[in-house]
């Protein structure tokens, strides 16, 4: 009988252990818990709403009116003028707006696609992978000023790049200025953007596919599968969220794209390189049209959220 009360009593307290702690609300907390953590969230809240917050509304308020950086006559209410203004008169908004679009066209596909491939690559058991790894990811921590400076004289007419192709056609390329030429510009831009930023997304596609258990693809070898097969049955699939964090990311810095052109082009030739954070810095500083702007800027933040939600409504899990 001792026996039987002491292995019922054993029972019920692992039962007890089992269980899951209740969660604690809000009630549930002491005030000396609750100040505490008031206290250490108010940094970081009055940061936020200080460098964030505060700005964004400044700027929306600011894209409704002409607002100078240094004017002595104060701004006034303009309504729509700045919106009508940027898509019926300013043509090389127009224009900036259309190389953003595909620059991100060109360089989210290959960005992304070759990222997978490298990571599909250093993910293999082969010797010297971690030096791979290194030399493909050295660009991502390198910065882009240094990087733009550099392949500006490489895309120079007597720079590296046109000497490798003359050495490898055997003297029949004469060479060019890559970035001179309008319809080259934009293409040496994207060749270099995708060169430096293509080492970070490897490593979140590697990531992603250490996160497959082997066993699976041991499995599918059994049962006959070819290299193809499993790839695009059991790696492609499992990398689907993956594949949406790389797709978000890659638009929104393709988005973005301005240190490589204000540092290679200039915005030219012919404006062939120019993007909307370009023209926003252009119009709101140096220009000093404040008001018009925050306008642009309005409209860039409006064109990035809808995309993200677009890829995000085309990528989620259907039920």
């Amino acid at each position: 009988m001792t026996i039987a009360s002491t292995d019922r009593v054993a029972a019920e307290a692992a039962a007890v252990g089992r269980a899951p702690a209740p969660r604690r609300r809000r009630g549930d907390f002491s005030r000396s818990e609750q100040r505490a953590g008031a206290a250490f969230a108010t940094p970081a809240v009055v940061l936020l709403l200080l460098f964030v917050v505060g700005p964004a509304v400044v700027s929306l308020a600011m894209s409704f009116t002409n607002a100078r950086l240094v004017s002595p006559v104060a701004p006034e209410f303009v309504g729509l003028d700045n919106f009508r203004r940027a898509f019926t008169e300013d043509a090389v908004f127009t224009r900036s707006l259309l190389n953003t679009f595909l620059f991100a066209a060109l360089v989210v596909p290959i960005q992304g696609g070759l990222g997978l491939v490298l990571a599909l690559l250093v993910n293999q058991k082969i010797a010297g992978r971690n030096l791979f790894r290194t030399i493909y990811f050295l660009p991502v921590i390198t910065s882009m000023v240094v990087i733009s400076l550099l392949w500006r004289f490489l895309y120079q007419e007597d720079g590296l790049v046109n000497s490798a192709l003359s050495m490898l056609t055997g003297g029949v390329w004469a060479g060019r200025a890559w970035l001179a030429d309008p319809s080259t510009a934009m293409g040496a831009i994207v060749v270099m953007s995708v060169w430096q930023g293509v080492g970070f997304h490897m490593v979140i596609w590697l990531a992603g596919l250490q996160t497959i258990p082997e066993e699976v693809y041991e499995a599918s070898a059994l049962d006959g599968t070819t290299p193809w097969e499993r790839f695009r049955y059991i790696t492609l699939p499992l990398l689907k969220p993956t594949f949406v964090f790389v797709l978000i990311t890659i638009t929104i810095a393709a988005m973005s794209l301005f240190i490589q052109v204000d540092i290679m082009t200039g915005g030219g030739p012919l404006n062939s390189t120019s993007s909307i954070v370009y023209q926003i810095v252009q119009k709101g500083f140096q220009q000093q049209q404040i008001g018009y702007g925050a306008a642009l800027s309005l409209v860039f933040f409006c064109i990035v959220l809808a995309l993200a939600l677009l890829q995000r409504r085309l990528t989620r899990d259907k039920d």
